[in-house]
């Protein structure tokens, strides 16, 4: 089994990394700032202008150590992966669930009903913390109009009728985020979803930590085997890595819209960390970013139960947990994918 290892985060215009010895060395003005062993490492993610030596991605390449290239702005551009170890078996059936409606439905199904579940809990932890009655009363109904969604998925008979279900319910949920912030004023009122570019702060938190969530369910897919490309709920599309987009969806509300929040009604974030281009975009400021990182990293390392498996884990492996259960029922193993659920 994987064990859960650090992400290096390089966010420093102009850094540039290179292999010493086993270790990756941090340069800024040709002086070493940071020296990692590559044995601690399962990521390394670069942030804007960051420029790695040939010899250090092929040590990565070779070490299983993904390197992700950011925009400044957090936006994906590219990823640096070796070879992956996967069994030609599995991916082979991996592709012939993906053309089999009926398969491709119940395991986008269990995704689906996991993430109205999960999004369920999100938003009755909410109700729980709420400091008025109000507020309580209007979150819980959004929990009832949750639940109310999960026959629908239960009954759909295909994927567009999921598909359907879940863009009620996910409509549903972000209506309640405005009741899940705590923090008065406008700086991070909530409208609607806006992804490229993100029109507000809240946007841009969510988007940043879609991002880093998305390193790791690729890390997660690409480490047992899965093709990366090639989903269920989310169908082929040139660029598009379907199958972690699949793996992420059941991780998005606890994990990373949960983050958001209590990095915002904990005053971690500011409003003067973000910036507004000309071109409508919100972006945030270094040091708002690394205290997303730093949170990030930490929200990660914590440990829960993982209730199929019966075993303690930390946040971090979880991906890589559900990522093999995928496999196994690809393979037969299981007769059905048992997603993940936050209690």
């Amino acid at each position: 089994m994987k064990t859960h290892l650090n992400t290096l985060f390089v966010t420093t215009e102009g850094a540039y990394l290179a292999k010493d010895g086993q270790a990756v060395a941090v340069r800024v003005k040709k002086e070493t700032r940071l020296r990692v062993p590559l044995h601690n490492l399962d990521g390394i993610v670069c942030f804007g202008r960051v420029a790695c030596s040939p010899q250090l991605l092929g040590a990565c390449a070779e070490a299983g150590v993904r390197v992700s290239l950011l925009s400044e702005h957090g936006r994906f551009r590219a990823a640096v992966t070796g070879f992956s170890p996967g069994n030609v078996l599995l991916r082979r059936e991996q592709y012939r669930a993906a053309d089999d409606d009926a398969r491709s439905l119940a395991i986008a199904r269990s995704i689906v009903l996991a993430k109205i579940a999960n999004c369920r809990t999100v938003v009755l932890r909410g109700a729980r913390d709420a400091t008025s009655n109000e507020r309580s009363i209007a979150l819980t109904q959004v929990a009832r109009n949750l639940a109310a969604r999960v026959p629908g998925a239960r009954q759909a008979k295909t994927l567009d009728e999921l598909r359907g279900v879940e863009g009620e319910a996910a409509t549903t949920y972000f209506a309640a985020f405005n009741q899940l912030v705590s923090v008065e004023g406008e700086a991070f009122r909530f409208t609607k979803r806006s992804r490229r570019p993100p029109l507000d702060p809240l946007n841009a938190l969510l988007s940043f930590v879609y991002t880093l969530l998305m390193h790791d369910a690729r890390s997660a897919c690409e480490a047992v085997g899965l093709d990366a490309a090639v989903g269920f709920l989310h169908r082929d599309r040139p660029g598009r890595p379907g199958m972690a987009l699949d793996l992420m969806e059941e991780f998005r509300p606890w994990l990373a819209d949960r983050l958001v929040l209590s990095l915002i009604n904990r005053r971690q974030v500011q409003a003067g960390g973000f910036t507004t281009l000309e071109t409508g975009a919100v972006t945030m400021d270094d040091a708002t970013r690394k205290t997303v990182l730093v949170a990030w990293q930490e929200r990660k390392q914590e440990v829960l139960t993982h209730a199929l498996i019966d075993d303690r884990t930390s946040v971090g492996m979880l991906p890589h947990i559900q990522a093999r259960l995928i496999a196994r029922h690809l393979r037969g193993d299981l007769d059905a994918y048992p997603p993940f659920l936050w209690k």
